[in-house]
Order: C-alpha cells, then sequence, then structure tokens
C-alpha cells in the first residue's frame, strides 16, 4: 500500500501542544554536546501498535494528564532552540511543549500491519515535521495517538535526533508508559549545561579528520538533508530460523564462537549492495553502536560508538565469513574524532552521519518493546532515521518478542537506499533465499 493511499486512512488529525505540570524556571538551559550536534539533521521516527485489550480505558485525556508529569522530569524537550552569540545551538527550557497529534484510522491494527507488505510502517501515523525554518517555534518531540475501528491504538513518535539516540528516546518514551501506570519516576532529568573549555584531542589525532561523517553545505535555520536522489525505504522480518539460515551461509567462527547476528547480517547486506553498485561498491562502511559506557542513566544524550570499515579487497566477491570477520576486527571507532570535529568548528557547521557511508546501525538492544499501555507491551513496533544521505543505511532492529515453543527473538531490518537500488537489492536478496516472494 502506497503512501498516497494511507494517508486516505488517516484523518480527523487534531493538533495541540503539552508542558510541564511545574515551571521549569526562566533561565534554564540545555547545551547540546558536539555528538548531539553532529547528529541535529536526522530525525528518529517510530511507531508502537497496540491491539485493542491493551488500550481499553486510556482516554486522549488521561494520556495528556500523565504526559504533564512526563514533560516535568524531561522538561528538556519541551523547550526550543535558540543560539548562542558565536551561533551554537542551545535548548531555551521555556515550557513550551512537545506537540500532540489527535488521529483517527478506518482500518484495524492488522489490516494495516498486512497491507503494508514490507513498507516503513510509518507513513501518515507519525509526524515528520522538521526543526526549522524558524526553530524558536519548532517542537523537537511530537507524539501522534491514532485510533483504529478495532478499538486498537498507534502511538507515533517525532523526535529529533539531536535531542538523544534511540536508545535515550525509547528508555524516554518508556518512562511516560510507566507514567500512565502510576508508576513515579526518579525525578528530573535535567538539561545538560556545558560550562568550561571543551576538550580537545592530542594534535596527531586531530590530523586525521573522521571518515564516518560528511560536512554539507550550510542548511541556516531549516535542519534538513539536501539529498542528491530519491531515497526509497524497504523492510523485511527475519523469524529466529531465518536469522539461524542467513548466520549459516556467513559460517566459519571469530574469536571462539559464531559470528553475532548484528555482523552476520551486515556481511551479507554488504555484500549484496556491493553487487548492486557494480562497478562502484561501497569499500568504506559506517557502524553504528550503542555505547553504555558513555550512557548515564536516564539522562538524554548520543552515545553512540560511531566506527569505520575499510575494506581492501572485493566486496562482491570475497567470501561472506571474511567479511564479518573485517567487520569485527577492522572496525575502527571515530567517535571522539567526530566531536572534535564538531567543536573545532564551534558547534555552527552541519554534518551528516547515517548515510555518509554507507551505514549498518545496530539497534537490536533499543528497548522498543518496553513500553507498556495496561501491563501490554505493543504487537509491533518499528523505527527509523529520515534524512539518511545517498550512500544509504540499513538499521538492524529487534523483531517482536516470539509466542509459544519459540523462546528466540527475530529482527527486523530497515533498509534506506537510494530508489534505483531497492529493487535489484531485492532481487539478490530473492536469490539468497533470505527474503520471500
Amino acid at each position: 500500500m502506497v503512501i498516497q493511499e494511507q494517508e486516505k486512512l488517516v484523518y480527523g488529525l487534531k493538533l495541540s501542544s503539552v508542558g510541564p505540570a511545574r515551571v521549569t524556571g526562566a533561565d534554564a538551559v540545555h547545551e547540546p554536546a558536539a555528538a548531539d550536534l553532529a547528529m541535529k539533521l536526522h530525525y528518529l521516527r517510530g511507531v508502537y501498535f497496540f491491539a485493542g485489550p491493551a488500550v481499553e480505558g486510556l482516554t486522549i485525556p488521561r494520556i495528556k494528564e500523565s504526559m504533564f508529569s512526563w514533560c516535568t522530569d524531561y522538561y528538556a524537550v519541551c523547550g526550543r532552540f535558540r543560539r548562542s552569540d558565536s551561533g551554537r545551538p542551545y535548548i531555551k527550557c521555556n515550557d513550551c511543549g512537545v506537540r500532540f497529534v489527535e488521529a483517527e484510522c478506518d482500518r484495524t491494527v492488522d489490516e494495516w500491519l498486512e497491507a503494508d507488505g514490507h513498507g516503513s510502517l510509518l507513513g501518515p501515523l507519525v509526524s515528520h515535521q522538521v526543526v526549522g525554518p524558524e526553530p524558536f517555534f519548532s517542537p523537537t518531540y511530537y507524539l501522534q495517538v491514532t485510533r483504529f475501528k478495532c478499538g486498537g491504538m498507534s502511538l507515533g513518535l517525532s523526535w529529533a535526533h539531536v535531542l538523544g539516540d534511540p536508545f535515550s528516546a525509547s528508555d524516554c518514551f518508556n518512562m511516560l508508559g510507566r507514567t500512565l501506570s502510576g508508576l513515579l519516576a526518579d525525578g528530573p532529568k535535567g538539561p545538560r549545561a556545558l560550562s568550561g573549555p571543551r576538550r580537545l584531542a592530542d594534535p596527531l589525532e586531530l590530523a586525521r579528520e573522521p571518515t564516518s561523517i560528511k560536512r554539507v553545505s550550510p542548511v541556516g535555520d531549516h535542519w534538513v538533508v539536501d539529498g542528491n536522489c530519491n531515497m526509497g525505504t524497504f523492510t523485511f522480518h527475519l523469524s529466529p530460523d531465518q536469522l539461524a539460515h542467513l548466520k549459516s551461509k556467513v559460517g566459519g567462527e571469530g574469536h571462539g564462537e559464531k559470528f553475532p547476528p548484528f555482523e552476520s547480517l551486515c556481511a551479507i547486506l554488504w555484500q549484496l549492495i556491493a553487487k548492486v553498485r557494480a562497478g562502484n561498491e561501497p569499500s568504506t562502511v559506517t557502524l553504528i553502536k550503542n555505547d553504555p559506557s558513555k550512557r548515564e542513566n536516564g539522562i538524554l544524550s548520543n552515545s553512540l560508538k560511531i566506527c569505520s570499515v575499510k575494506a581492501d579487497f572485493s566486496v562482491a566477491d570475497a567470501d561472506p565469513g571474511e567479511i564479518a570477520r573485517l567487520l569485527i576486527d577492522r572496525a575502527e571507532d571515530e567517535s571522539d574524532l567526530i566531536e572534535e570535529a564538531v567543536e573545532r568548528d564551534g558547534g555552527v557547521a552541519d554534518y551528516v552521519v547515517y548515510g555518509a557511508n554507507l551505514s549498518f546501525v545496530d539497534w537490536e538492544e533499543v528497548s522498543m518493546y518496553g513500553l507498556q499501555l495496561n501491563g501490554n507491551r505493543p504487537i509491533f513496533a518499528s523505527y527509523v532515521i529520515e534524512g539518511v544521505a545517498d550512500e544509504g543505511a540499513v538499521f538492524v532492529l529487534p523483531g517482536p518478542p516470539s509466542s509459544g515453543k519459540d523462546s528466540g527473538q527475530g529482527r527486523v531490518v530497515t533498509v534506506i537506499l537510494p530508489e534505483n537500488q531497492l529493487l535489484q537489492l531485492k532481487s539478490e536478496l530473492v536469490k539468497q533465499d533470505i527474503l520471500l516472494v
């Protein structure tokens, strides 16, 4: 089902704002760190689907009432962007609130999921607004509640990546579910104010520029990526059995154990995309993963490990095990170099991360099914990044928890590539028995 057809099924949109229950204070600001500003042209969009019994009695007034308390704890998301005298963006925590969208849908949840096929599952169920062109009026967070005719509901999350990465976003959103259940949070997750001189790396390190990001032409106050081609999105699911079959295609052992699912998936997809781009295969890719060592519990941040991997052989012709081994053994962490590059520019330059090179993004540990409404988890949840640059990206997400005898958990894989490459990639996936027709 194409997006235009989906849009006809979602109607009755109502917009409002929800802010903190208490006044934050006139001088509160949140200063994004360099790692945050590197992500300011990217946006996280996510949709959670719930069956009717899971949301019984969950009215709009009740959701908003819980959000008042939730916004008090996460008041930085209720602010608006300003610029310092140097031009560096910061958030003024002025309690302007998050945007709340109500909508109706003429389909059931099951009909929507079935008709979507290999689509992105987002469409009109989530806001696609960006920051700007007047950032001092632009919300950084949207929540869309869509009621389906079966009584089910979807919650659409739109999150400016500059606020934090998907791990922060899911933890923050999960806390809203706890608040709806009457559980109290641990207290305000206060804004971050950066003070004192910012750290600079060793001069020898500064001589090496990170290859995993790309500086783009200044976008001013309209924070969008200006791509050179039309990007398409394709999503497919891997059951635990399919995932095991795919891992067997990679084979071999690394570091005394079989290759992990993420590296196995990346190896296969890197090789297939290299075949699709015959004559111009990507020899350098970016790996993006969680970095728990940098993460403070409850504090919003972009705490990601961003690595560059370069192949000195033809990926299209290589053994998949050799590619997986390269991804594990030869990944160079460029996180600090990225922060230094942003700081050298005073935080005012514009960059893209996702799609600067072909990017493989590990979201396997994002707590997408940690959100509970009336004690029920979503029957399906999907995340994707908007603002992916021309080289494209592959996102590996957790699948819904398995039921019955199968105790494993599958994966959901979303691929964003130039549209003219997606059909060829689908054909390659069918040939490899990864995608069933």
